[in-house]
């Protein structure tokens, strides 16, 4: 069991690889599939859609038949599809390949979350999923990296070939490595009309609802930043793509931060106290950088309002999944799948919004970032 938060780190990596990795090389690809930089916008936003719709689908099955086998398919989906987007030749394919891709990967995510669960008797669940967030907060710290030198290198469309190469290596250790957590007499076989039945339940039940509609809010924020920095970093403050991974891995290393503080703050302060405090802060950092960016600050401000968002939201993330999925054993996989369809899915709005309200200023990012944060507190509002 001490490999377990290395093998779900590396699943739930799948969704900061295949996005981070192509953000130096957006505007290359924009060019090459005949778009601009808002165009290219809407394939991360069709990605964060996939994301969401795909994890509704997951969470069931995994309940019914265990977390494997869901598994291996989705992450065979996201190798296939992975190779089918290194050969697209226009936007609107790379959009729909991507949202395919996106189907696929969101199957680690579900699984990752659902198994924190199964094993929750045995470890600090709060601890094990910062551990989690420590893991694939690796990713978004090399994805920039390795995406700028594989596009300098080989193109942009190698990108999507390493990830396939990815996806191939994680099914291997997950073959060996993961073992099956949800014992066949837990699992249910539920009917599709029961299926429905428990995705309302968990709607109606604001134990469930209040935690992940906020998280799913504040995630949304990261979600406008990662959309629309590309454009704001390079295009209007000037930053060169090579340095962009830079500062992009700099605000990673902030919300690896926030996750590995989280269960001591949440012991001092408690999960709840803690989970409103946060999100009140963010507010905060989010307010100022509307403010900075309408008085026309330096990046050097800018960045520093979006690193303290970040930072925090790698706090806010662990709590709103733990408190959650806490009161819902039984339901553990669809629970995850709703929390990341509402993660995702609001990250989908998010980028969509930010695809179609593009200027050369980087308020729309801002102004997206604020609103998503305001809509967390008022979702868990008590």
């Amino acid at each position: 069991m001490s490999l377990l938060p290395v093998i779900l780190g590396m699943l739930a990596a799948f969704a900061p690889l295949a996005i981070d990795m192509y953000l130096p090389a957006l505007p290359a690809m924009a060019t090459a599939l005949g778009s601009d930089s808002g165009g290219a916008q809407l394939t991360i936003a069709s990605y964060f859609v996939g994301m969401g719709l795909g994890q509704l689908i997951y969470g069931p099955l995994t309940d019914r038949f265990g977390r494997r086998p869901p598994l291996f398919v989705g992450v065979g989906l996201f190798l296939l599809a992975s190779l089918a987007c290194a050969l697209a030749q226009t936007l609107p394919q790379m959009v729909a390949l991507r949202f395919v891709q996106a189907l696929g990967g969101c199957a680690g995510m579900v699984v990752a979350r659902a198994v924190v669960r199964d094993v929750a008797h045995l470890r600090d669940p709060v601890r094990l999923m910062g551990r989690l967030m420590l893991i694939m907060g690796v990713a978004p710290i090399l994805a920039p990296f390795m995406g700028g030198v594989l596009s300098a290198w080989l193109g942009w469309r190698s990108i999507f070939v390493f990830l396939a190469l990815f996806a191939g290596m994680a099914l291997l250790l997950v073959a060996l490595l993961l073992p099956e957590t949800h014992a066949p007499e837990r699992r249910l076989r539920q009917s599709p009309r029961a299926i429905i039945r428990a995705y309302a339940g968990l709607l109606a039940d604001a134990r469930f609802l209040r935690p992940a509609l906020a998280a799913g809010f504040a995630i949304a924020g990261m979600f406008a930043y990662i959309a629309g920095s590309p454009a704001v970093f390079m295009e209007v403050h000037g930053i060169a793509p090579g340095q962009y991974g830079i500062w992009f891995g700099i605000n990673a290393a902030g919300i690896i931060s926030g996750s590995q503080v989280s269960g001591w703050l949440a012991e001092r302060w408690g999960r709840e106290v803690l989970f409103t405090r946060m999100l009140r802060a963010m507010a905060l950092a989010a307010l100022a950088l509307v403010v900075a960016t309408w008085l026309g600050s330096g990046f050097a401000v800018i960045f520093l309002c979006l690193f303290v968002y970040i930072a925090m939201l790698g706090v806010v993330l662990p709590l709103g999944t733990v408190l959650g999925m806490a009161h819902f054993a039984a339901l553990a996989g669809t629970a995850s799948a709703l929390l990341g369809t509402f993660q995702f899915g609001l990250g989908g709005l998010a980028g969509a919004v930010l695809g179609n309200w593009h200027d050369a200023s980087g308020l729309p990012m801002a102004v997206v970032i604020l609103g998503c944060i305001l809509m967390a507190n008022l979702a868990w509002r008590r």
